[in-house]
């Protein structure tokens, strides 16, 4: 009897060891078939190609049918295409829930050479946690931690105040024309969101960036507690 016990115990035992390891290797491996957006890639996926939504995040749209292209959307857009597509090893991790959303879409956790896209995207302020739906938030605790430092930093997205909310991103909020200072020799736009940051005329967004206070030189704008930009 305790011959069998014992095998029986084995047996469980390995079986454990054998679902752990399957846990912790669930990716898949892919090839690319092309980059399309900031959240969004097309791979060979069981022999056809198929489009990856890139869950927990969204980046800003570049060609959007009724949005169009809206700021940081082409920044977004290249900054996924240069990991895909110099990647050695792409990977797709499943969650538990759905695999597919109404689209037609895969909805996965997208890896370039052991490094998450969604985690990378994140931290260059290139994407905001969103579209929550239980049960595929694995990582949404984590995103948040990324996104949290992100908006501290005030990079991409965020350099902008009010523009990511939690319904999306709202251009709408950009205005270009200054509040004080009018002078034709006082450019420089000083946003106060939730950093204190200034562009000058050569900025990326200093078009689209709602000027609250405008200074004549960089040196003015330091002093008043403004940074630049982070490249």
């Amino acid at each position: 009897m305790t011959r069998y016990v014992y095998s029986f115990f084995i047996f469980v035992l390995i079986f454990t060891m054998v679902g752990c390891s399957q846990n912790v290797n669930n990716r898949v491996q892919v090839t690319l078939a092309k980059p399309i957006d900031g959240d969004t890639i097309a791979v060979m996926y069981n022999g056809s190609e198929q489009k990856v939504r890139f869950l927990l995040v969204d980046s800003p749209e570049t060609a959007h049918p009724r949005l169009g292209e809206q700021p940081f959307g082409q920044e977004a857009k290249e900054f996924t295409r240069s990991l895909v597509e110099n990647a050695k090893k792409i990977e797709l991790e499943f969650d538990i829930g759905p695999n597919q959303d109404k689209y037609g879409r895969l909805l996965a956790y997208v890896y370039v050479d052991g490094k998450m896209i969604q985690e990378e995207l994140l931290k260059k302020g290139l994407a905001r946690v969103a579209y929550i739906y239980p049960p595929n938030t694995r990582y949404v605790d984590q995103f948040d931690v990324i996104q949290k430092k992100a908006q501290k930093e005030g990079v991409g997205i965020w350099e902008i105040e009010n523009y990511a909310q939690e319904d999306g991103f709202h251009p709408e909020t950009i205005d270009s024309s200054p509040k004080e200072n009018k002078s034709k020799d006082c450019l420089i736009k000083g946003n106060i969101g939730r950093e204190k940051i200034y562009h000058t005329p050569d900025s990326p967004w200093y078009k689209q960036t709602k000027a609250e206070v405008m200074f004549c030189t960089e040196k003015e704008a330091v002093k008043a507690g403004f940074r630049p930009p982070k490249q």
